[in-house]
């Protein structure tokens, strides 16, 4: 039988195979609101046979949005128009997942195709925050260094929003702490340059990411499943976060409650340098898979249904995230799938396999 079209039992929710859509921004909110775009496009991908569809990364609060059309969980207002999501994704026999964020210092920014770049507070835009005031790049805004009381406010706003996505439908919450965004900004002594509780040392960096984990597991109970995405390294050529580290931090957020991490890299280090390939973070995923002994979720440039095949058989990884061949394609699970008994029954007499 195909590993990637095996279920996977996770705490209380099943999840009928182990191809899965990972979070993708696509910038088309206003005040944080889901609309018909995002259930077209996230209900496409569940009609199309993935086990779990991801909610792309939901800001915690108004300043944790990477632009000013960012998805939101921040108040109870949002709660209705993604109910209407997740009961289309429950209903397409897929699981909803979301992803909860904040942007830190990476904060505050133009869509993509408007050409990104940072907006100024007179146009819309917010003073971004960080654990230091170390800008991501020298085009970046220096952002305010946070106090305590407002590392605190953080916390309970990825609480509230936790039990706000249990409260709209979601059966899965991932935290996301990569690619530079306010909790990996903490990790990293590259960004993190605090000589309080914070800051300093590998136990204080990693602190506020193990407070919330621990606090959100508190907020939804032991049923609900949570990830946690992690740039496993960031690929600074020195003293930056990298795979020793995220292993360690993996082991601790095991005892918080975590029941996977999603295995990214990169985007806290402006001067990145990749070597682009197929599966190039799979890597990453076995070795935080085989050596904290934790589910694991690959992801980058998997595009194959042999290669996501071959990535399980070889016990790298326990899910295959899939971003942007399911733009190429919603329907890429049911056309690895070869059953034409999973496609929905409105299209089965048409479909020739």
């Amino acid at each position: 039988m195909s590993k990637l079209f095996e279920p996977i039992q996770i705490r209380d929710e099943n999840i009928k195979n182990r191809s899965w859509v990972s979070p993708m921004c696509t910038y088309s909110s206003e005040d944080g609101m889901a609309n018909d775009w995002h259930l077209v496009h996230l209900g496409s991908r569940a009609m199309g046979g993935a086990g779990l569809v991801m909610m792309e990364a939901t800001a915690v609060s108004p300043e944790g949005r990477i632009s000013p059309w960012d998805m939101g969980l921040w108040k109870d207002d949002h709660i209705i128009p993604m109910r209407k999501i997740t009961n289309f994704i429950t209903n397409s026999d897929s699981t909803p997942a979301i992803q909860l964020a904040h942007a830190g210092r990476k904060a505050s920014t133009n869509r993509p195709w408007s050409g990104g770049g940072n907006i100024d507070i007179t146009l819309g835009g917010w003073e971004p925050v960080a654990p230091s005031k170390i800008p991501f790049s020298e085009k970046s805004l220096i952002p305010n260094e946070l106090n305590s009381n407002e590392i605190s406010n953080i916390i309970d706003d990825f609480v509230n929003a936790s039990q706000r996505a249990i409260e709209s439908g979601f059966k899965v919450i991932e935290l996301h702490f990569a690619h530079g965004y306010l909790i990996h900004e903490f990790l990293s002594p590259i960004s993190n340059s605090r000589e309080d509780s914070y800051g300093g040392n590998f136990d204080n960096r990693t602190l506020l990411a193990k407070t919330i984990a621990r606090k959100v597991r508190d907020a939804v109970g032991d049923d609900v499943p949570i990830f946690a995405r992690l740039s496993v390294t960031e690929y600074f050529p020195g003293n930056g976060w990298d795979t020793n580290s995220s292993i360690k931090l993996s082991e601790s957020l095991k005892s918080c409650g975590v029941d996977l991490i999603d295995c990214s890299s990169g985007a806290n280090y402006s001067e990145q340098k990749i070597e682009l390939k197929p599966g190039y973070q799979v890597g990453l995923s076995e070795a935080i898979k085989n050596q904290v002994d934790i589910l694991t979720g690959a992801v980058g440039l998997i595009t194959e249904y042999e290669h996501a095949e071959e990535i399980l058989n070889n016990n790298q990884a326990d899910a295959i995230f899939m971003a942007r061949e399911y733009l190429r394609n919603p329907y890429w699970a049911l056309n690895a799938e070869q059953n034409k008994n999973s496609w929905p029954l409105q299209y089965q007499r048409s479909i020739n396999l």
